[in-house]
């Protein structure tokens, strides 16, 4: 087996000596996992930087087997934001949510489209309102469309709640008026949390599994 493409760097561990297991999101094979020869060498560490977008070249003896990778780098994006704490913790939220959400070697490009122009975006002001909506962009793609409430036809109130799992969230305000340029820090809080509270009750909690903690980090740079 054996193909090529492109994609971003979602997380690695070590393998050997020299070598590392890195798990990568790409544009034509989804979510893939494979071996790279050398990959904590001095010459190519850089490359492995989460969050780094990367062409790979990719052989196995047989599709179920994990095989490996030949990389190399085309984008470096981690490094651009080194001295930017909340940009460098969000990209590696971003990386963590979609290593735990997305299912192996399952193709959605909308899903990688959207990260991409995120990524692209992470220089812009308004960053992590594009990151919120980023995230509620995903949750409908895995399957879960968030209906913001709307003005009550015989009233001027505003529903803003929903139910989810017979439990009431608070919709933040962020969503109610998305219209709104200027937002607070409370404003990104609250939208924060209410996306985590969204991932763990559909995604995580029926699959026991652990909220990220660089997601947590994210929130808590805001609090």
């Amino acid at each position: 087996m054996h193909w090529q493409d492109e994609g971003y760097l979602l997380a690695k561990s070590n393998f050997s000596e020299n070598s590392i297991i890195i798990q990568t999101f790409t544009i034509n094979h989804g979510k893939y996992s494979g071996i790279v020869y050398g990959g904590s060498s001095k010459r190519t560490k850089k490359y492995f930087q989460i969050g780094n977008k990367i062409s790979l070249n990719w052989k196995a003896k047989g599709e179920n087997k994990i095989g490996y990778f030949n990389v190399e780098l085309i984008k470096p994006i981690s490094p651009l934001f080194f001295d930017d704490k909340k940009r460098s913790i969000c990209i590696l939220a971003a990386s963590s949510i979609l290593k735990i959400l997305l299912p192996e070697r399952q193709v959605n490009k909308k899903i990688f489209q959207s990260f991409d122009n995120f990524i692209n975006h992470l220089h812009d002001k308004d960053w992590i309102k594009l990151y919120i909506l980023w995230e509620l962009s995903l949750i409908k793609e895995l399957g879960f469309e968030v209906t913001i409430p709307i003005k009550k036809s015989d009233s001027t109130e505003k529903i803003n709640s929903i139910e989810i799992n017979g439990k009431i969230f608070k919709v933040p305000e962020l969503l109610l008026n998305m219209g709104s340029k200027a937002i607070s820090v409370l404003d990104v809080v609250e939208a924060l949390h209410f996306n985590k509270n969204l991932i763990i009750e559909n995604f995580l909690a029926p699959n026991k599994l652990k909220f990220p903690l660089s997601r947590n980090i994210l929130e808590k740079y805001f609090n």
